[in-house]
């Protein structure tokens, strides 16, 4: 049963692997194909949020500023320095990775409500600054990223689809090696009991501080991409407080503790905001079944919902031992019939 539920999941990887590879095709039209790229959009950046929420356990709302941050350093060399744009790409999200070394020092000696807290003030900050520093962001007016490609509308949504595609995978290849290292390990037990690893031992500070490195660099990755492939910049779009809750609610609804969790949710509430979008425009109908969703997840299914699908399954699987009384009860059992026999 142990290798059935391994191939399984081997099966269901390979399925989602399979049709994120044929959706472009089978789009019926660009609007269709360009909700598909939000979506792994989307994935990236809970993804990346996940570095720091699944590992450590801190609850951030402010990868939203870190994507922005990378979305405006990547448009900003493109349109202002003239660097070539995927050479930009990587030196903007270069960039808001050294920078979240300062905010991380900040940031990270606080914790629960507090760190929250400063999440969010870290999003208003910047929103701030980047709507008052019209003459170089653009401020209210935006910032027109120029475009990488000289194509057709739904052939540059196809290439940025792979592009958004690649991203995600090489986030998850980077949070599944991070899980089964030892440096996962003393990640683990910050999330746990912060203060017991501590006294056994465990830089928590360090720890913490280089895996929201890698979050932020992977969070200005996928901010940088949406900005050449969008290429229009507004800071009350990209620093906003409702991103960061967006992707707390993709990691929760799919779980955080699980490689794929983030994904499953963003499929789920990305293709709901742009359902929502489409169906009702502007009306705030979307942030009312947003927060209807989160508290489902937290009352119902507080582990997400892929460890909820884990437990339905391994109902039907009779070798698992549910619980200790039951495998005393089946020993003993077993034993006093060995005993009756050899009498």
């Amino acid at each position: 049963m142990h290798n059935a539920s391994r191939y399984l999941k081997i099966g269901a990887i390979v399925l989602l692997a399979v049709a994120v590879l044929a959706f472009p095709s089978l789009a019926p039209n660009p609007y269709i194909l360009s909700a598909g790229v939000l979506v792994l959009y989307y994935a990236a950046l809970s993804t990346s949020w996940n570095f720091v929420g699944g590992f450590t356990g801190y609850i951030s709302l402010g990868h939203g500023a870190l994507a922005g941050l990378g979305a405006y350093g990547t448009g900003l060399l493109v349109a202002k320095s003239g660097l070539p744009p995927f050479l930009a790409l990587f030196a903007g999200a270069a960039l808001v990775a050294a920078l979240a070394v300062p905010i991380g020092f900040a940031a990270l000696r606080v914790r629960g409500a507090s760190f929250v807290i400063v999440s969010i003030a870290l999003v208003l900050i910047l929103l701030l600054v980047f709507q008052s520093w019209a003459s170089v962001t653009g401020g209210s007016r935006g910032l027109v990223v120029p475009r990488p490609f000289d194509l057709t509308r739904p052939e540059h949504h196809r290439v940025f689809y792979y592009l958004f595609a690649g991203l995600v995978t090489a986030a998850l290849l980077a949070w599944w090696l991070i899980d089964r290292s030892r440096f996962g390990l003393g990640l683990k037990s910050i999330r746990e009991d912060e203060d017991k690893a501590e006294a056994l031992g465990t830089a928590t500070f360090a720890y913490k501080l280089i895996v929201f490195v890698v979050s932020a660099g992977f969070t200005a990755l996928a901010g940088g991409l949406y900005a050449l492939w969008f290429g229009d910049l507004d800071p009350v779009f990209q620093f906003s407080i409702l991103t960061g809750s967006y992707l707390v609610l993709m990691a929760l609804l799919g779980g955080v503790r699980q490689l794929f969790g983030p994904v499953a949710g963003a499929i789920i509430v990305g293709t709901a905001l742009e359902y929502f979008k489409v169906e009702y425009g502007d009306t705030p109908l979307h942030l009312v079944a947003t927060g209807l969703l989160l508290a489902l997840v937290v009352l119902f299914m507080p582990d997400g919902i892929l460890p909820a699908i884990g437990d339905f399954l391994k109902r039907f699987d009779r070798t698992q031992r549910s619980s200790i009384r039951e495998v005393t009860a089946a020993e003993l059992r077993e034993q006093r019939l060995s005993e009756g026999a050899a009498r």
